[in-house]
């Protein structure tokens, strides 16, 4: 007797972001923002976060804005960037450093993409050796994965995003795909890629079990805080001027042992 069996239902990807900063954010974070906005069509922006300490509100305005996803970047003091990926309402959830922000208009890249295009994922194979990077592998492709479905997104796929893992940081790079020759555009098909931008490099500090709460599930042991980092300098300054000084009483003590008395055919005696 043969029975029909049904094919197993196609899922589909509906995932969307909300993408907010808190307050403090300098020009270069804003332009950071305005790069990934037009990279990813399926984001949602909203206004900035009045208080840093209330994390447990991102949850809620993902709700009210119909999103899954949060990308929550964070201004501290001295202009350090943090970023928060997060799968709302029920995490896990990331937290990153961000560093070496280069937005499309300081890198004037010769690649271009059509705004709306939808793009490639491609990962390091370092992704799925740890533990820590199968997860956030999975975060990001929810994240940075357009849907083909999305209310602004392009039927079209012209450029690729590339996470790579080196020195236990994340390198972000966004490339736009040229199949044909730009020198012999009737010659045969070769494709090639040519960076857009942006670029940054995000350092993970801790994986949560919940969306911007919850236990630890991964703590970096390497990375170092910038205000650790700067109160260290702080202290090597304050050290030399400590030497300095020290080094200058000894000279002041060494003169007094070198100075002579005063004998009885002293300039001062003679002529007193």
């Amino acid at each position: 007797m043969d029975t029909d069996e049904k094919p197993e239902p196609r899922k589909k990807n509906k995932q969307r972001v909300l993408m907010l900063s808190s307050r403090g954010i300098t020009h270069r974070m804003r332009h950071l923002m305005n790069d990934l906005e037009a990279l990813l069509p399926h984001v949602k922006k909203d206004s900035k976060l009045d208080s840093k300490n209330h994390l447990n509100l991102l949850p809620e305005l993902a709700d009210l804005n119909n999103c899954n996803n949060t990308l929550y970047f964070e201004a501290r003091r001295h202009e350090d960037l943090y970023l928060w990926a997060a799968k709302t309402p029920n995490g896990p959830s990331i937290k990153m450093h961000v560093q070496n922000i280069h937005t499309m208009d300081e890198l004037k890249m010769t690649g271009n993409c059509l705004k709306g295009s939808r793009g490639l994922l491609s990962f390091d194979t370092a992704f799925d050796e740890t533990e820590w990077g199968r997860l956030t592998k999975e975060v990001f492709t929810h994240i940075f994965g357009v849907p083909p479905t999305a209310r602004r997104a392009k039927p079209f796929v012209d450029h690729i995003l590339t996470f790579s893992i080196l020195d236990s940081k994340i390198w972000f790079r966004n490339f736009q795909i040229i199949e044909k020759d730009p020198l012999q555009p009737n010659g045969p098909p070769q494709t090639t890629l040519v960076e857009i931008g942006p670029r940054f490099v995000l350092t993970p500090i801790r994986i949560f079990e919940g969306a911007f709460n919850g236990a630890t599930v991964f703590s970096n042991p390497e990375f170092v805080s910038p205000a650790a980092v700067r109160s260290i300098l702080r202290s090597q300054k304050g050290d030399r001027y400590n030497k300095r000084k020290d080094a200058e009483e000894e000279a002041k003590r060494r003169k007094a042992m070198r100075q002579r008395c005063d004998d009885e055919l002293a300039v001062s005696k003679v002529f007193a």
